[in-house]
């Protein structure tokens, strides 16, 4: 075999915003009340927000960051900024 054989590995796999921001709490080991309280959004909106129901918003991505103690793209642009997500924890 040769290495022409073989099909190039994909870069990055597409993250949403939803899944960016449950994989930053499980990071820092938070529960969703956990997160809610830290960032003054409730815990029924993280929930939609981390299964995509909701759109994030800038002042939601604020909060969020803030408690995360990230900068809002990565939150908010996840499939641009998969590294510092793992980054944060």
């Amino acid at each position: 075999m040769k290495i022409d054989d073989f099909a190039p590995a994909k870069k990055h796999a597409t993250v949403t915003t939803g899944e960016a921001i449950r994989m930053l709490r499980e990071l820092k080991g938070w529960t969703q009340e956990e997160l809610a309280r830290r960032s003054g959004i409730n815990a029924k909106n993280i929930s939609m927000l981390e299964n995509d129901r909701i759109d994030i918003g800038k002042r939601r991505a604020e909060q969020l960051a803030k408690a995360f103690k990230v900068h809002p793209a990565i939150i908010m642009f996840p499939e641009y900024e998969g590294e510092p997500i793992q980054q944060a924890a």
